[in-house]
């Protein structure tokens, strides 16, 4: 318990209960439009970026480490779209291979540093599946400023995300540029993904995107209660993962995370008051029993 309670780890679960928080809004705006790739293609992306930062100034620093993942992030998001745009592939097709390329190049530059003087000390592995045990109180104060940061960009813009994904053409003729708001949601979107990755890892950070909003989808079709929903799953997995986490020595923290969460998701899978599967067997059952009973009633008014 002492460990729970400790100040380090307390900022630990801060840390990652903004972030989940953060990462459960955003991948409500990925479901909605139907990017959910998109976030599994750019958290990979950012690997490469991770470990040129390191590379470039031969210490780990978090702010170089999280520049360079965004630039990586980047540069990987506008190749898909122009690859998109200038050749027949198919926006999920190109996030596979985008995805695919950066992640093996990045794998390939964590070797080559990985055997470099001091390397192997780098704590650059630490990336891959994440490690929050690993961070200093200066890292949390930096995920916790881009961590807010998103849910005030997504909080003071709402409304104009509701027409953005809803109603696009009212948009437009309000004058609210659909190049905007996607520039200012990838921007989102990445700065997510380079907060979470220390301590989720490039290959978990998906995870935590998509699975808050898919199990929000099934309590709720209002966008509004989705988000809230999404952030408490997500905010929650967060915390009870980063909570089991500290009762172990060495236990990593993202996975924790990602199990909590996909333990939620169960949860709604079968509970959900909108799509859940104990909600739907019950409609079907009452669908039946009316079924039954109406062809009952003709059977009768027919003697």
């Amino acid at each position: 318990m002492n460990i729970i309670l400790s100040h380090n780890a307390i900022w630990v679960i801060v840390s990652t209960l903004i972030l989940g928080m953060a990462s459960g809004m955003i991948g409500c705006l990925a479901y909605w439009k139907r990017q959910s790739l998109m976030s599994d293609a750019l958290s990979h992306a950012a690997l490469p970026g991770v470990v040129i930062g390191f590379a470039l100034i031969g210490v780990k620093s978090l702010p170089m480490m999280m520049a360079g993942a965004a630039i990586s992030a980047v540069i990987a998001a506008f190749l898909i779209q122009w690859i998109t745009s200038a050749t027949r592939i198919k926006e999920d097709t190109a996030m596979g291979i985008i995805l695919s390329v950066f992640f093996g190049l990045g794998i390939m530059l964590l070797t080559m540093v990985n055997r470099m003087p001091g390397g192997n000390q780098s704590g650059l592995d630490s990336f891959i599946f994440g490690q929050a045990a690993s961070m200093v109180r200066k890292d949390m104060f930096t995920m916790l400023f881009l961590a807010i940061l998103v849910i005030f960009v997504l909080f003071i813009g709402f409304k104009e995300w509701n027409l953005f994904l809803f109603d696009p053409d009212f948009a437009r003729g309000i004058g609210l540029s659909g190049r905007l708001m996607n520039g200012i949601y990838l921007t989102v979107l990445v700065l997510v993904i380079i907060t979470g990755i220390q301590v989720v890892g490039v290959i978990l950070m998906s995870a935590l995107l998509i699975i808050p909003a898919v199990s929000a989808r099934y309590w709720t079709h209002s966008f509004k209660w989705m988000l809230i929903l999404s952030a408490l799953f997500g905010g929650g997995a967060g915390m009870i993962g980063t909570i089991i986490s500290t009762l172990g020595k060495g236990w990593p923290t993202g996975p924790f995370i990602i199990v909590t969460s996909s333990a939620l998701f169960i949860i709604s899978l079968v509970f959900g008051a909108q799509k859940g599967l104990l909600i739907q067997a019950l409609q079907l059952r009452a669908q039946r029993k009316a079924h039954v009973s109406s062809q009952s009633s003709l059977a009768q008014g027919g003697e």
